[in-house]
């Protein structure tokens, strides 16, 4: 059976004052509830949520949560994310991971806590700011978190946006798309989610006969740009085909490799494409991107931050790099060997 990702935007709530800590931790209680857990484990949520806000504000003076729904590979365990970010001067990240530890001088317990609290924790902290990351599933049920990220935001916080993102597990492969419909707004997400529904009915289906199925369901929309990238665990390797301007990059220990895309429109007119093949991909990123994120970025001008959960690399990406005049879409997978 496919686990089936499907495109939603980023919550994102401001932490300028004491006033939107509570704000920011009904709304994380609320989605947690949403997602089937009991009133202790959303407790726990908000418990985490509150802690990560009130240290934006004592360490960094301002910044921002993150909010997201998760599925869970395997079940029908439903998951939260929240992710906290700043522009603030950093920290030593080993010595506040220790209970006593404080610059404020408090308690010091708030960084150790957090770890303890969520089944999912990770951190990336230098002189540009911090963002750290909990994922929570509620503790009475298996689960297999998903080696991903996405940070997904519409221009001007409208609640249509032009890009869509999906992404299909099945046993030891892994597909995902973006498309970024022309423009931005009601008619661009019209575009998008035309061919969304196409992938979603069979999202392994060989690339080339996909895309053209795609193309012809966006015919009579905008149209826009499309990346489609396909994994197989079992082999290590990777097919991609893009029709426009959608970034696609491989990050490995030893080399990145942007690839290649086609000019063109799907849904209006693009010229014959090719499928790319890339072999031992196995332990890579692949990162996937609209054109509302520069894309003049090196992600090993961030020492270390390759290795850290593919939610931090998409939370950073975004936070340095948004153009901040279109809607944005980045999708961090780690292409790694899945579990059968």
């Amino acid at each position: 059976m496919d686990l089936i990702l499907r495109s939603s935007l980023t919550r994102v709530e401001p932490i300028e004052d004491i006033s939107q800590v509570g704000h920011a931790r009904r709304a994380a209680q609320k989605l947690a509830e949403a997602q089937g857990f009991n009133a202790s484990e959303a407790g726990r949520v908000a418990l985490v949520t509150t802690e990560l806000a009130s240290n934006l504000l004592k360490h960094a003076g301002r910044g921002e949560l993150h909010l997201r729904a998760l599925p869970a590979a395997g079940n029908e365990v439903q998951g939260v994310e929240v992710i906290a970010i700043d522009r603030g001067p950093g920290f030593d990240l080993q010595a506040c991971q220790l209970d006593g530890y404080s610059t404020q001088g408090t308690k010091g317990i708030g960084l150790g806590s957090i770890q303890r609290q969520a089944d999912v924790f990770d951190i990336y902290t230098d002189s540009r700011g911090t963002v750290l990351l909990t994922r929570f599933y509620p503790r009475a049920s298996a689960f297999r978190d998903v080696r991903f990220g996405v940070s997904q935001h519409s221009l001007h916080h409208d609640p249509a946006c032009g890009d869509l993102w999906a992404l299909a597990i099945r046993e030891r492969s892994v597909s995902a798309l973006v498309i970024d419909g022309l423009g931005h707004g009601v008619e661009a997400e019209s575009a998008s989610l035309a061919g969304a529904q196409v992938f979603y009915r069979d999202p392994f289906a060989s690339p080339l006969l996909a895309l053209d199925d795609i193309h012809h369901a966006m015919k009579g929309t905008r149209g826009g740009a499309l990346a489609l990238a396909q994994y197989d665990a079992g082999s290590g390797a990777l097919r991609f085909v893009g029709i426009g301007n959608i970034g696609a990059t491989l990050i490995g220990d030893e080399k990145t490799r942007g690839l290649a895309s086609h000019p063109g429109i799907v849904g209006l007119q693009y010229r014959t494409t090719q499928v790319f093949d890339y072999p031992e991909c196995t332990g890579q990123l692949l990162i996937l991107f609209s054109d509302g994120l520069q894309s003049r970025w090196n992600l090993r001008d961030y020492p270390g931050l390759m290795f850290r959960h593919p939610a931090v690399v998409a939370a950073v990406l975004q936070r340095d790099f948004c153009r901040g005049r279109d809607d944005v879409t980045v999708l961090v997978i780690a292409l790694e060997a899945l579990d059968g």
